[in-house]
């Protein structure tokens, strides 16, 4: 199965469609993404840092914290997963291992970073990134590292908030002769720099839509019209969980209960079936002591 779903995320690229594919920071949000019709998953390094860890997105989660946040997505989704490797953890070395890991965790695709070890938030101030010799290399490393070449290397670069827009621009072109299957020029500034890059560069483009971040918010339909394969909202999900979590902890505090805000709670029975409740209690029956 592994082998079918790195063909599908790869040609879920190469439509260039500009297909939506939500952040997952954990399990329950996948199998949920699936539920709701979408066609593939990007777990989110910040918002698996965020829940798993309750720390920010500063470079503080482990290789194995991440794997086996994919891997319990693994297990819940049929969906084609692509998992935020974010430098790879290292050099060229680790992140040999970190596309090994991921790929057997079950992740169908990897997305690497040239940010220097430890990185932040693409959308936070004061990153630096690695030389750009350097980060081809560790693309190369994470092209030869993969078990199936079907497996997708998503190359991304942060240049655009060291050195410009032009720098960046530049780097992605190096990680494609590279090898990289898809280029991800992060935050970029305006309308006229999110349209140049799908004309500029040859192969699939990622882009990322972040709410208050330093990109503005273009819809599906235009970015497909510039010729995108992939738009995340990586974080969207957790955001919008936060906020409900924040409300419901507000109306416990102040109220003692639940009444009055009851409209605002998933009902008890939906959530067994988000779950899958029935087909354990069906594995229950199956095998019960006669």
């Amino acid at each position: 199965m592994a082998d079918s779903l790195n063909k599908t995320l790869k040609n879920l690229f190469n439509r260039r469609k500009a297909v939506l594919l939500p952040g997952a920071p954990n399990a329950l949000t996948a199998k949920m993404i699936e539920d709701a019709g979408f066609e593939g998953i990007y777990v989110t390094g910040a918002g698996v840092t965020n829940t798993y860890l309750g720390i920010p997105d500063l470079g503080l989660i482990s290789l194995s914290e991440l794997a086996d946040n994919v891997s319990a997505m693994r297990d819940v989704t049929s969906l084609p997963i692509v998992a935020d490797g974010d430098t790879g953890f290292g050099n060229a070395v680790n992140v040999t291992r970190t596309v090994r890991v991921l790929e057997r965790a079950g992740a169908n695709g990897i997305q690497l970073e040239d940010q220097v070890f430890p990185k932040k938030c693409g959308h936070f101030a004061g990153k630096d990134v690695i030389s750009m010799e350097e980060a081809a290399q560790k693309i190369r490393a994470a092209v030869d590292a993969r078990r199936d070449q079907d497996f997708v290397i998503v190359a991304r670069t942060d240049a655009r908030a060291v050195h410009g827009f032009n720098a960046a621009m530049d780097r992605a072109q190096a990680f494609i002769e590279a090898g990289a299957d898809v280029t991800f020029v992060e935050a970029p500034e305006g309308l006229d720099e999110i349209r140049a890059i799908p004309k500029q560069l040859k192969v699939p483009q990622l882009i990322n839509m972040v709410h208050g971040g330093k990109t503005p918010i273009v819809e599906r339909a235009d970015l497909e019209k510039m010729g995108y394969g992939v738009v995340i909202y990586a974080n969207a999900p957790m955001q919008a969980a936060m906020l409900a979590l924040k409300k419901t902890l507000q109306h416990l505090k102040t109220h003692g209960s639940t009444t009055g805000f009851e409209d605002q709670l998933i009902g008890f029975g939906e959530r067994q079936e988000i779950v899958n409740k029935a087909a354990f209690d069906a594995i229950e029956k199956k095998y019960a002591a006669k």
